[in-house]
């Protein structure tokens, strides 16, 4: 075929002297020598540096995201591939689970199954473990795989049913709140439409085997008439709906932008994004509200887009309570505190395996620590800019601000309404301060 004529099209080449496999970008076929398919594909991987797509001739380099299990290269420089049944990935921000195995079904209860692993956060020393629970991975079925294309020759069906396992979620913090849990599925092309999301009915978590399974009806559709040559719509699953780092940048970038409101950076995480503080109101009073101090949380970012939206009128709506907060109170809100741990897809830590949580003092530290450089007396020492920059920045500006009011917004893997957790933990809590949270918590159910 002569690829000067496909047009959008990502050629994936095999080595030397084999074939063009296909896929396409348009910008490509400029640089293949002379239009004859010449070129060679760098090692596919997965959660690792960008993979280069290199043309021999013209040496121009180009990313190629992770594109695992997509195609299997076989047989040297045969003509022939393989095609797997289904592709799993979590390569896009939040994304968060692993490939095990898929296979053909011989009974009525599905056609394919597949088989998938929550990936762990990194290893939290204060706590000694590794924390995992949510999930975010898009499905896609191939329907030119030999298996495949042989079910959609030999039956007239115009949908396919997977049946989805999760086969390490009895392994996961808090496996119990996976009990009565439905799996969050959209089927539009990208995972960050937030209005798209809808939860699945049939859900079940199997407590002995430890796994959480769900079934998906995956729509067929057939080309020109051509049985076998249809494609077949792809879908993406999801603990909680993500919320996008980009989607934060524009947030962000609409409060800058907003009258009486003042953006600025606390400072850097440890890779490198910054932690976004918005500033409003001229009050007395000085509030701090963070969110996303576990990343795996995020409905806590759309809490925060909400309580920004309605204190900087961002949805051009007056609102009075809105005024006479901001006459009251100055507020400094930071709308995502650990973006890196948000855009890995972690539950709990950021980049470094902290669990910022835990982060904001010293602690004693726990036992068989084996970190003897990062404590001293036998504390463990919080917040540091080596394990925990985030919280460290934070706690400098709260400093010079002073605080007058706090509020950590989280979200819970059970709960399904809005709730407070006090501070009755700490050894400044008496009775002043449970009046004021009696008195908080009596006004904000009004």
């Amino acid at each position: 075929t002569n690829i000067m004529n496909i047009p959008t099209s990502l050629f994936l080449l095999s080595l030397s002297k084999c074939r063009i496999v296909k896929f396409g970008l348009a910008a490509l076929v400029n640089s293949f020598d002379g239009g004859s398919g010449q070129g060679v594909v760098s090692a596919f991987s997965h959660h690792s540096s960008p993979s280069l797509l290199t043309s021999s001739r013209a040496r121009s380099v180009m990313p190629l995201s992770s594109i695992t299990r997509l195609f299997s290269l076989s047989g040297g420089c045969n003509n022939s591939y393989n095609i797997p049944i289904v592709s799993i990935s979590d390569s896009y921000d939040s994304g968060n689970g692993e490939f095990v195995s898929a296979e053909m079904c011989n009974d009525d209860d599905c056609d394919i199954k597949v088989n998938v692993k929550i990936r762990p956060d990194p290893y939290t020393k204060f706590e000694q473990k590794q924390h995992f629970q949510s999930f975010s991975f898009r499905s896609t079925l191939h329907p030119n795989s030999p298996q495949l294309k042989s079910l959609l020759e030999q039956h007239d069906k115009s949908s396919i049913k997977v049946k989805y396992i999760l086969q390490n979620a009895g392994e996961a913090s808090y496996a119990q709140a996976f009990k009565g849990y439905d799996t969050f599925v959209t089927t539009k092309t990208t995972p960050f439409d937030p209005d798209s999301w809808v939860r699945t009915e049939d859900t079940e978590y199997d407590e002995k085997n430890g796994c959480l399974t769900w079934n998906h009806y995956h729509e067929v559709e057939f080309l020109h008439g051509e049985r076998g040559v249809g494609a077949v719509s792809g879908a993406y699953f999801a603990y909680f709906p993500p919320y996008s780092y980009e989607r934060h940048l524009g947030l962000i970038a609409r409060c800058s932008e907003a009258k009486g409101s003042r953006v600025y950076s606390l400072g850097q995480t440890l890779s490198g994004r910054e932690i976004d503080c918005v500033s409003v109101g001229t009050g007395p009073r000085v509030c701090w509200i963070i969110h996303r101090q576990h990343p795996g949380e995020s409905m806590a970012s759309a809490y925060a887009e909400g309580l920004l939206s309605r204190l900087l009128g961002l949805d051009d709506k007056w609102d009075t309570v809105a005024e006479k907060a901001k006459e009251l109170f100055t507020f400094h809100i930071v709308p995502n505190i650990n973006p890196d741990g948000s855009a890995s897809g972690y539950l709990r830590t950021n980049a470094a395996g902290s669990n910022l949580n835990r982060e904001w003092a010293p602690s004693p530290a726990p036992e068989n620590f084996d970190c003897c450089d990062e404590t001293s007396d036998g504390t463990y020492d919080a917040p540091t800019l080596r394990r925990s920059p985030e919280v460290y920045h934070l706690l400098r500006q709260m400093d010079k601000t002073s605080c007058d009011a706090f509020l950590d917004i989280h979200g819970d893997e059970e709960l399904p309404f809005n709730f407070l957790a006090g501070s009755q933990g700490m050894s400044n809590w008496g009775k002043r301060l449970e009046a004021l949270h009696g008195s908080f918590l009596a006004s904000y159910e009004r």
